[in-house]
């Protein structure tokens, strides 16, 4: 835990005990955080990362160009100095080079789980294949405990939740809903990592939990609204009840315990969203009166996102919101208005609402914007 999130967790406390009130927190916050460092621009960020994907790149077609003509004990010592080579070289540059030296431990971390897999190849190994991602999130977190480094925390924190969803996937394949209670655990999961991040000053890690929870969370909610049906899909047998317990285990109260670590208290918008991700996913598209529950529900959905922003002074989750509630009414358009118009009338419907409602729904967002921002000072 950097110093930033140990600074934030004791004002908090004190704040909530009483010992100091608000504007006293904000002005430590400021005389604190005035002497720190500003940190990287971003055009040394971009090279760096660049730069180290460009060289992962062409070790990896080095390596796929040559593959063939090694025996399997040359490939497996390539696979092992690939992967050990990254982290000597980051272990040699960082004293020096901090950011060159982070970006290649990622690279090594990164290119451990093509080894392992690479390693499953070169010796024809027939195992359980989850198996190999825990591996792989085994090492990511042992380079975490080692390392203290955001990106080994960040690529822990998207292996462990892959090895959970691989290994999900493959014992309840055969059961009706699996694909319903796999969604509904990534969408919750992508709020708990979204609301991560809830001041201006937060550290790496939060920054990059709440990106990869932005960026997935709106996929995931217009996946959610259509895995409902998948429950009665033919050729599946019903899940049995141990297993439908693991499920719900699995698709809620995980998330919602690491969403506790990470916010505290504030966790119970989590569980609002929580519940509404377990009505949204028993709803079934291809109802009609459920369908317009679906889009009545997307809606209160993007609705709370918006809400959720404005009370922890959050823009990017007011955006979101404003962008589910714009996906949701073109959804609701093209599904349910659309086919009752004629061609002319449909086009020039959606032109309009493109338009006239694209345009309201920006000014809209600028002014829940500017009042998140208001509060925020």
């Amino acid at each position: 835990m950097t110093g930033t999130d140990q600074l934030e967790q004791k004002l908090q406390r004190w704040v909530e005990a009483g010992v100091i009130d608000t504007q006293a927190a904000v002005r430590i916050r400021k005389f604190e955080w005035s002497g720190e460092p500003t940190g990287m621009r971003w055009p040394v960020v971009l090279a760096v990362g660049f730069g180290a994907i460009m060289v992962a790149t062409g070790v990896l077609l080095f390596v796929a160009a040559h593959w063939e003509d090694l025996s399997p004990a040359q490939r497996f010592l390539l696979v092992l100095a690939m992967v050990a080579g990254f982290h000597f070289a980051a272990g040699a540059l960082a004293p020096r080079m901090r950011a060159l030296g982070l970006a290649l431990h990622g690279i090594g971390t990164v290119a451990m789980g093509g080894g392992i897999f690479l390693c499953g190849q070169i010796f024809n190994l027939q195992e359980h294949w989850p198996n190999a991602i825990l591996l792989w999130a085994i090492g990511a977190v042992l380079s975490w405990l080692v390392l203290r480094d955001w990106i080994q925390a960040t690529l822990a924190m998207m292996l462990v939740p892959a090895w959970v969803a691989s290994e999900w996937s493959l014992r309840a394949e055969h059961f009706r809903g699996m694909e319903r209670f796999l969604i509904q655990f990534l969408t919750l999961l992508a709020f708990t990592y979204l609301g991560s991040r809830r001041g201006e000053r937060e550290s790496n890690f939060r920054r990059a939990l709440a990106w990869i929870g932005g960026l997935v969370l709106l996929p995931l909610c217009v996946t959610l609204c259509f895995t409902g049906h998948e429950a009665s899909r033919p050729g599946q047998l019903p899940m049995p009840l141990p297993l439908r317990a693991a499920a719900i285990l699995l698709a809620f109260v995980l998330p919602l315990v690491l969403a506790w670590f990470l916010r505290g208290k504030a966790a119970v918008w989590n569980l609002g969203f929580a519940f509404w991700i377990f009505v949204i996913g028993f709803l079934d598209h291809t109802d009609v009166l459920q369908s317009l529950g679906l889009y009545a529900g997307g809606a209160l959905g993007a609705i709370g996102l918006v809400l959720w922003g404005l009370h922890e002074q959050r823009r990017e989750r007011i955006n979101l919101g404003v962008a589910g509630f714009a996906i949701t009414i073109i959804a609701f358009y093209f599904s349910t208005l659309i086919d009752k118009l004629g061609r002319s009338a449909s086009l020039v419907g959606f032109g309009l609402l493109f338009l006239l409602g694209g345009w309201k729904l920006e000014q809209l967002r600028r002014k829940l914007v500017a009042r998140a921002a208001g509060a925020a000072q």
